[in-house]
């Protein structure tokens, strides 16, 4: 850890969260993942290594406690009192982000894995009918390996996979992953992109009518940019969709 030689907090706090890949890990507790695999499905692009270090940094500074599951077979991570203190704080940087920092999506910014793991937790199984749903997604734009993803909804829980599961599609959502990431953070509306061809959905028409209930968006997506008129996120000439409130996942 680089220190300041400051006894300022700020300067202490910098000291701990300005590591890189901190901010991140908080962002993922903060949302509800525990176990390690979650916490790097949703940071993918970090190392294990580079994980278990800052994960243990975190842990001997108090913000983050581990213990091991019942099963005995893996450990989960929580936040402490402390840690929760930290929540609202990095809830106010992503707003702030969401508002002066994010103007423009870069190629490199673009992130299957991570768009599609932020739906899966923000998926509204009590939107969805009671039988076990499969929505199947095909990003054509995306890497190789990361173009084809399905996620099952059942019982009141939403699984991620990357293999076809077997099961039958009742809703089949063909887009590209730059067209996606934008009505997910907010940019473009689902409507917008369906009548534009951007999105083309097939399968059950009362999933259609129903995406933007059961699909849930970004929790920054309702944060506006400046000169953006209040209201629903839309861009010009498009059919606003409302959006959630901030709430944690």
């Amino acid at each position: 850890m680089k220190r300041y030689g400051q006894f300022c907090p700020v300067a202490k706090v910098a000291e701990l969260l300005t590591e890189r890949w901190t901010v991140l890990i908080l962002r993922e507790l903060t949302m509800g993942s525990t176990r390690y695999n979650d916490i790097r499905r949703g940071v993918p692009l970090i190392s294990p290594s580079v994980l278990a270090q800052r994960l243990k940094t975190l842990v001997e500074s108090g913000i983050v406690e581990c213990a091991r599951e019942q099963s005995g077979r893996s450990r989960e991570y929580k936040l402490t009192p402390a840690g929760e203190e930290i929540e609202p704080i990095i809830q106010a940087v992503g707003i702030w982000g969401q508002r002066w920092v994010r103007n423009r999506m870069h190629e490199d910014d673009l992130d299957a894995s991570l768009l599609m793991w932020d739906m899966r937790r923000s998926i509204r199984p009590e939107a969805l009918p009671a039988k076990r749903t499969v929505i199947y997604f095909e990003f054509s734009d995306a890497k190789k390996g990361m173009r084809r993803w399905w996620v099952v909804v059942e019982n009141g829980e939403a699984d991620l996979c990357l293999q076809d599961p077997g099961h039958e599609v009742d809703l089949a959502v063909y887009t590209t992953l730059y067209c996606f990431t934008r009505i997910w953070m907010g940019d473009l509306s689902l409507a917008s992109a369906r009548s534009s061809g951007e999105v083309r959905l097939e399968g059950e028409g009362k999933l259609k009518q129903t995406m933007t209930q059961w699909l849930g968006f970004s929790s920054f997506a309702p944060v506006r940019a400046p000169g953006q008129a209040s209201g629903p996120r839309q861009i010009s000439g498009s059919v606003s969709v409302e959006l959630p409130k901030l709430v944690r996942h």
